[in-house]
Parts: structure tokens; sequence; C-alpha cells
């Protein structure tokens, strides 16, 4: 096996697993926002297990595309993984993906400033990650090798729904909580002190 297609190997790989991890990600996010658990933990272990997944998922990314820039079979540079569209290989799909990476970029770098920029900020940054999660997978779908594969084709269907599933719960749950009317709250209030 020459250098070449153990990177392509990897790049590949790497890719998958970034999918799946971050579909968790997301998954586990939502839970979170939906102060859900996670049978077995306390609801701090699904936010840690959120965060954790969260860097595991960064680092299969961040060999994805070092696999991807040291693959000599295209040419794709460090410039084209952080500015969108200016590869000259598949400028459209490539363009996604890097799109997707400086929006988790974005994600990343204010979590860890969290402290300082206060929840308000912190919040509305981090809502780019739901912007991330389908540019990056319509991305996979289009320059990802394995796209028409039969167990791509599975993974990814399982990722969507499970992430489209997560969604319709979360809105639903916001649109019960929207319909609630202030004397309904003031009712619930009441009975939670009595």
């Amino acid at each position: 096996m020459t250098d070449s297609s153990i990177l392509w190997y990897a790049n590949r790989a790497t890719g998958a697993v970034s999918l799946v991890l971050f579909t968790v990600v997301v998954l586990l996010g939502t839970a979170v926002r939906l102060r859900g658990r996670l049978p077995g933990l306390p609801r701090f272990g699904t936010v840690t297990l959120h965060r954790t997944l969260s860097l595991s998922a960064t680092t299969f990314l961040a060999l994805h595309i070092t696999a991807a820039i040291a693959d000599g079979y295209v040419n794709i540079t460090t410039l084209d993984a952080v500015v969108p569209f200016v590869s000259d290989y598949q400028p459209l799909w490539l363009g996604l993906g890097t799109v997707a990476l400086d929006l988790l970029l974005a994600v990343l770098i204010t979590s860890l400033l969290r402290a300082r920029l206060g929840h308000r900020t912190w919040r509305a940054v981090h809502w780019l990650a739901y912007a991330s999660w389908p540019i990056a997978l319509i991305h996979g779908i289009g320059i990802g090798t394995d796209a028409g594969t039969t167990w791509m084709l599975w993974l990814t269907v399982s990722c969507v729904a499970a992430v489209l599933t997560a969604s319709g719960i979360r809105v639903t749950q916001a649109a019960r909580a929207s319909r609630r009317t202030p004397s309904a709250l003031l009712r619930t209030a009441e009975g939670a002190r009595s």
C-alpha cells in the first residue's frame, strides 16, 4: 500500500467518523437544550459527554483535513481548507466543507472563551453549529468518494433521520412552550410553590 492510498483511506475513514461523531454531538446538544439526560447519567453527564465528543469530533475533523492536504493525488492546500471556494479542485464541494469548518471554528473558539464572552453571546454563536452540520453533510455527499456506496448511503440516511427527529422534538417542545400564556405560566409557578 502506498502513502497516497493510506492517506486516501485515512481521509475517507476520518470523514465518515466525523459525520457520525458530529451527528451524536448535535443530538447531545439538543438533549442538553431540552434538559434531557441519558440513561445512567446525571444531567451534567450529558453536558460533559457533549463537550468531550465535540472535542473528539473536532480531532477527527482535523485528521480528515490533514489527510486531504497531505494526499498528493489532488492539490488541496491549507488555504483551500480555511478560505471557501478558492480551491481548483472541486471548488463548490470543497468550499462547502470549508464553510462548515469556519462555522465550527467560530463555535469552538467562542466555547473556549465562553466565560469571557458571556452566555448570550456564546449562545448566539453556538447556533452556527446547527448550520455547520448540514453544510458539512452536503460537502460529504458532493465530494465523498464513498457517497454512492450502500454503506455510506445508509450511514448518511441514519444520521439525517436522527438529526431530523431530534430537531422535530425540539421544535415541538418550543412550540408548546410558546403556546403557554402568561396566565398559564403563572398558574404553573403558583402550583409549584404549593
